[in-house]
């Protein structure tokens, strides 16, 4: 019987670059309140959103991938042709196949890497970030390109007063490279589907086209009970990654966790018990929640201003739709 020849890759895997892509247009609260009955205050004090940015037509989910995956490669400091692999996390690129990753790999000049899309939500770029570990650690690619991006202002009922406010647009990219010591922990991941309606798109594609409904699919969600489930239950799977990763919440330098709702993350904060020295993402504020895009884009803005360095500790936490989650420590790039 023949051996198999075993792979030879790195030791260990780290983020070695992040970039991000925000729309120029900004979109404060008040657009918001002329198709809804609320008031900026009610939005403010339910989500602690301010304003999002939202896409102009030309801003694709290509587009925009690519602009933020540029900064990220000049980051990491590595050319296009070294990317074996891109992972882009998105359920709002609207062509079912091919892939937006395989456009985005190509106008990049990659060498032909590997190139898919996965659909998990606002825990995309957690389950993106875990599956490149394992290429560059099991060897099949020594860097990869990992996306988060998100239209979702195409998929945003603006008459329903539960979400209307809530959504953003956006894309937030990382490099993951070979390291010689543990710099992405082990991930703690799942998913709860007999709560898959919590969080879902009002219709599928089929009844739109088929003429059974009028109005084009969006996305709603059960706000309380999915609130319920991400203070008591997520904040059990970031214990989780703490506990995996070896560390405690004292060893920790930055928490960035999905940019859901501002009470989320605070009630979240409270519960991990973390050091006030801790540096806590609330980018939600002014870029709303980007779902798959939103972890990058905090990442990236806490680094360029300052509030988090390079080689920092940080707890990333991802969860939503399905529902699914994914969360992991990882050293800042």
């Amino acid at each position: 019987m023949a051996k198999i020849k075993p792979s030879k890759g790195a030791p260990y895997a780290r983020i070695l670059g992040v970039g991000g892509y925000r729309p120029t247009r900004v979109v404060p609260n008040e657009v918001i309140l002329e198709t809804i009955d609320s008031s900026d205050e009610w939005i403010r004090s339910r989500s602690g959103i301010e304003t999002r940015h939202w896409a102009s037509p030309d801003e694709t989910v290509a587009a925009m991938s690519l602009e933020a995956s540029g900064k990220a490669i000049a980051d990491a400091g590595i050319d296009a042709e070294q990317i074996g692999a891109v992972v882009v996390s998105t359920v709002s690129h609207f062509s079912q196949t091919p892939a937006v990753a395989t456009e985005i790999a190509d106008k990049l000049g990659t060498d032909k890497a590997a190139a898919f899309d996965i659909s998990a939500g606002c825990a995309g770029f957690g389950y993106g970030l875990t599956l490149a570990k394992g290429m560059v650690v099991e060897g099949s690619a020594e860097y990869v390109l990992v996306i988060g991006v998100e239209r979702l202002s195409d998929l945003t009922d603006l008459e329903d007063r539960a979400t209307a406010f809530l959504f953003g647009d956006g894309a937030g990219a990382v490099i993951v490279g070979p390291s010689q010591e543990p710099a992405i922990g082990p991930t703690v991941w799942g998913s709860e589907g007999d709560k898959s309606e919590t969080i879902k798109q009002t219709v599928p594609w089929t009844d739109y086209r088929d003429g059974t409904v009028e109005k084009f699919p969006a996305i709603t969600q059960e706000g309380q009970a999915v609130f319920r489930w991400a203070v008591f239950e997520m904040a059990k799977v970031a214990q989780q990654a703490l506990d995996a990763a070896g560390i405690t919440a004292d060893d920790l330098d930055v928490f960035i966790p999905h940019q859901a709702n501002v009470r989320i993350i605070d009630s979240m904060v409270k519960t991990l018990k973390l050091p006030e020295h801790v540096t806590v993402a609330r980018d939600i504020r002014t870029t709303g929640n980007t779902s798959a895009a939103s972890i990058p884009l905090a990442m990236e803005r806490l680094l360029a201003t300052g509030e988090a360095k390079s080689g920092d500790t940080a707890l990333v936490i991802g969860f939503g739709a399905g529902l699914v989650y994914a969360a992991t420590v990882v050293t800042l790039p």
